[in-house]
């Protein structure tokens, strides 16, 4: 096995992924990318039935080629986590023995605490048919394990580790809710604006006839004001309801827009306006 050249720089960057006799090789590219999604770039292997490299998990690494050229082999899982000083083993079965089990959430957190006071960790996962076996289990410091159905526990090696480095990118945030990028922050619009939407509204409405019969109106418009209220629209979103219910009220399928000029084309006046029209006319 060759020395590593910086230990400080490698526990920085994140626990060891150690994959016990992993199978098939688009099982370990498909790892290597879970790792680089969450910032994670060591990679060893053990004992891989298929040998290594793998054009196979390159393909399926999907351009983590940092994790895969940096990946280490070893012929045993001794000698894979000789130099850590803390290792996780995953599991989904229950296990004979005093070695505390974690939740992944407790587990990362842990694990960034070991890694930032300069200690270097290691998470072990087992064969994709039946994991670890109990000795190999008892090589590692504690358990982790994922809260699955009882009836349906086991995942796939790169569904387990994707969890595992997730947690692990979490427990490094400021703020775990804390994404990479948020939508715009929208003021609520001033009391004017949203007034004026309801007048321009109402007064849509009315032309059409919609506040029937006419002593249910004033109930109506109550509604009608506390649906648009609750929103707490903003003075962009103001504008753009004011430009539907602009486009509703000057056209119509019969005269769709790009059809000309509205004008005073009858059939685009509302309901009132054309009957008003009629009788100019008569």
């Amino acid at each position: 096995m060759p020395a590593f050249e910086d230990t400080t720089k490698i526990a920085s960057a994140g626990p060891a992924i150690i994959l016990v006799e992993p199978q098939l090789g688009e099982n370990i590219g498909m790892v290597a990318r879970a790792m680089a999604n969450f910032g994670l770039s060591e990679l060893r292997l053990v004992n891989p039935r298929d040998g290594w490299p793998s054009e196979k998990a390159r393909a399926a690494a999907s351009r983590a080629d940092h994790v895969i050229d940096a990946t280490r082999v070893f012929d045993d899982l001794p000698s894979a986590v000789a130099d850590l000083n803390f290792v996780f083993a995953t599991t989904a079965r229950e296990r004979d023995g005093f070695k505390p089990v974690r939740g992944p959430v407790e587990a990362g957190r842990a694990l960034r605490a070991r890694s930032e006071a300069g200690l270097r960790t290691g998470i072990l996962f087992g064969r994709e048919r039946f994991g670890l076996y109990n000795d190999e289990v008892g090589l590692a410091d504690e358990i982790v394990t994922f809260p699955v159905d009882p009836s349906f526990s086991s995942l796939n090696i790169a569904q387990a580790v994707l969890l595992m480095s997730y947690e692990w990118m979490k427990s490094g945030l400021a703020d775990e809710t804390q994404t990479n990028f948020s939508g715009p922050e929208l003021a609520p619009a001033p009391k004017e604006q949203l007034h004026s939407l309801f007048a321009y509204l109402e007064n849509a409405l009315e032309a059409r006839g919609y506040f029937r019969p006419e002593e249910k109106k004033p109930k109506m418009v109550d509604n009608l004001r506390a649906v648009l209220t609750r929103a707490g629209f903003a003075e962009p979103e103001i504008k753009v309801l004011r430009g539907i219910i602009s486009s509703l009220d000057r056209f119509s399928p019969a005269m769709p827009r790009g059809d000309g000029s509205p004008g005073d084309d009858p059939r685009r006046l509302p309901a009132g306006a054309r009957s008003r029209a009629k009788d100019e006319e008569s």
